[in-house]
């Protein structure tokens, strides 16, 4: 079998591409030629692209545009794959961002990660509504099968665009080795080097509307006087990010809220363990990788009640209403007050996190390849 995947959006630049989808194609990229054993991946890159695993070296191949120009990308893929796909003698193609290519010359699976375009049109950029709500509905009906990161993004393909479930695979993501409890010296480190003298809260995301930081915001002012922390928020800038930066203006919480822009993964493991807690009242995910990651980390995590974000935390993530500040504040406050309710979100979460591994992942994926292949 002989599978080729879409990996125009990985990049080996930081920033906003370097999380979301762009780990989901570094991880799963480099767990699945293990996975697939015998049977050949070929990769389709963006020029300058590297592979993240050795042996995809001689199946990688580059494509002329660069990934991080959108009109460019997405007329390669259209025009181009097609016909890059006859040439390699694809027995399956695997679209990885709710997207494929018109005019395969085989069985296709697309990944679905959310649709919060769908859910939250006016909280997505207009062109990109355009483009992912035609791109998505197309690539339904012409994939022999999708895979949907979540429980909860499968119920929504189901309820908003009318997909039979049984075309539907649940495959979680997973978390990377590295996201484990920091050493002392490591968090020291940290500490030091970013010059942070107070304990902190962590949140960590790209800035767009749907991951609800000036709630959380209003969250941290209602107990800024009342506790020693400061807010710490990672994430590249996204889009429509005017109303949080005018919330942080108009609470006038002078230091205590540090943005720190895109954090590598190199160092993002320490920040998170380094944490006194996690905090993620997003509106809405697909998975909620940063549940996991900072489960992982050994951090207390406080998330919303809402879409994928029980089904990921489970019973290792206090859930709160990320509709209501009040109920925001109340959980923050509660696991800094309560030492062994923290202690016992720390044990909980990191016995949870063992449980996604992008080798799981990966051997769903094949699976479901060897499933379409026939």
């Amino acid at each position: 079998m002989r599978v080729g995947i879409n990996a125009l959006l990985l990049s080996n630049r930081s920033g906003y591409r370097r999380s979301g989808i762009g780990r989901y194609l570094d991880r799963l990229l480099g767990a699945l030629p293990a996975a697939l054993g015998d049977d050949q991946l070929v990769a389709y890159a963006g020029r300058g692209v590297d592979p993240p695993h050795p042996s995809l070296t001689r199946s990688w191949r580059r494509a002329w545009v660069p990934s991080d120009r959108p009109p460019l990308r997405i007329a390669w893929e259209q025009t181009a794959l097609p016909v890059a796909a006859r040439r390699d003698r694809l027995d399956v193609f695997h679209g990885t961002m709710n997207v494929l290519p018109r005019s395969l010359p085989c069985p296709a699976v697309v990944t679905v990660h959310d649709l919060a375009f769908l859910r939250w049109p006016d909280q997505v950029p207009a062109r990109r509504y355009r483009y992912l709500s035609v791109g998505l509905k197309a690539a339904t009906k012409r994939a022999a099968r999708i895979i949907a990161v979540s429980a909860s993004t499968k119920s929504d393909l189901v309820e908003l665009l009318a997909v039979d479930p049984s075309r539907i695979t649940v495959t979680h993501l997973g978390v990377d080795a590295r996201f484990r409890p920091p050493g002392a010296e490591e968090r020291r480190a940290l500490l030091d080097r970013h010059r942070l003298v107070r304990p902190y809260l962590l949140a960590v995301g790209n800035l767009e509307p749907r991951k609800n930081l000036p709630a959380l915001l209003r969250a941290f002012a209602r107990l800024a006087p009342d506790i020693p922390h400061d807010l710490v928020l990672i994430g590249a800038e996204g889009w429509l990010t005017g109303e949080i930066h005018a919330t942080l203006a108009a609470l006038r919480l002078g230091g205590r809220v540090r943005m720190t822009g895109f954090v590598d993964d190199d160092e993002l493991p320490v920040w998170y363990g380094a944490a006194d807690l996690f905090v993620y009242p997003s509106r809405y995910e697909g998975f909620g990788l940063p549940v996991v990651e900072a489960m992982a980390c050994g951090t207390p995590v406080v998330t919303s009640n809402v879409s994928s974000l029980p089904e990921i935390g489970g019973d290792a993530a206090l859930l709160v209403d990320p509709a209501d500040e009040a109920s925001i504040a109340d959980g923050v406050r509660r696991v800094l007050t309560d030492p062994a309710f923290a202690g016992d979100l720390r044990r909980r979460g990191r016995h949870r996190a063992a449980e996604f591994t992008w080798e799981r992942t990966a051997a769903q994926t094949v699976a479901v390849y060897r499933e379409v292949a026939g």
